[in-house]
């Protein structure tokens, strides 16, 4: 809650200041915890409905804890066309887990999304920043790998 209350004391006075609060908490620890709300409201005159209403408005904010590692796979178009329903039954096989969750060990958080803009190269998935195009199977299994090994940077 410090770094929070931090953040908001940064950004109370600032002219729109819920959506640059918001990320900037995200940012800082994974997640904007509902235990916030309240105080979050308070400084910016907000309702804690309001603040709740926002932060379930946006698929980018998160209210839980995340893995070291953040795996989206892509649900536009152009992967579907490609195979992205198959591989994301298979990462989802292989994780044991389904999308918004994270693997026991703590090491990765599926989440769909919906395009990033890299349909030449359809299947595509992210990891935290990193963009991965033609993703197949053994793909996949190489960077789920490599991430639990904590040998991506």
């Amino acid at each position: 809650m410090q770094l929070i209350e931090q953040h908001i004391a940064a950004h109370k006075n600032v002219p729109g200041a819920l959506l640059p609060l918001l990320h900037a908490i995200q940012d800082d620890i994974g997640y904007v915890p509902q235990d916030a709300y309240k105080s979050i409201g308070k400084a910016l005159n907000l309702s804690v409905a309001e603040v709740h209403g926002v932060v379930t408005f946006y698929h980018h904010f998160r209210t839980e804890p995340v893995g070291r590692y953040i795996l989206q796979i892509c649900r536009a178009e152009s992967c579907q066309s490609m195979g992205s329903e198959k591989l994301e039954a298979h990462v989802k096989a292989e994780l044991g887990i389904d999308y918004h969750q994270t693997t026991a060990d703590g090491a990765l958080t599926l989440e769909p999304v919906y395009c990033l803009g890299n349909c030449a190269c359809s299947p595509a998935v992210m990891l935290n920043d990193e963009i991965y195009g033609r993703v197949d199977a053994n793909k996949i299994n190489q960077i789920i790998s490599e991430a639990r090994a904590g040998e991506l940077a």
